[in-house]
């Protein structure tokens, strides 16, 4: 038996249900989705953290200005 996640059938019409480990398409399938959710969190993180950044940023500069984000807000900017 290896490390492979089981995969459990259920047949309606039998009532059987086979429970049994991945083959190999299933396992290569399996893996792929792993690793594209990492990448697709990894990526909204980043986007993220540089969002988070950018607003940081303009914040710091208006301030330098003596504005506040409430004062671009009043001018409808």
């Amino acid at each position: 038996m290896s490390d492979r996640p089981l995969v459990s059938i259920h047949d309606a019409a039998t009532l059987e249900t086979e429970i049994r480990e991945m083959n190999d398409v299933e396992y290569a399938d399996y893996l792929r989705l792993i690793e594209e959710t990492a990448q697709r969190k990894a990526k909204e993180q980043a986007d993220k953290e540089a969002a988070e950044a950018a607003k940081a940023s303009a914040e710091s500069k208006l301030a330098i200005l003596g504005l506040t984000a409430d004062d671009l807000k009043a001018l409808g900017i």
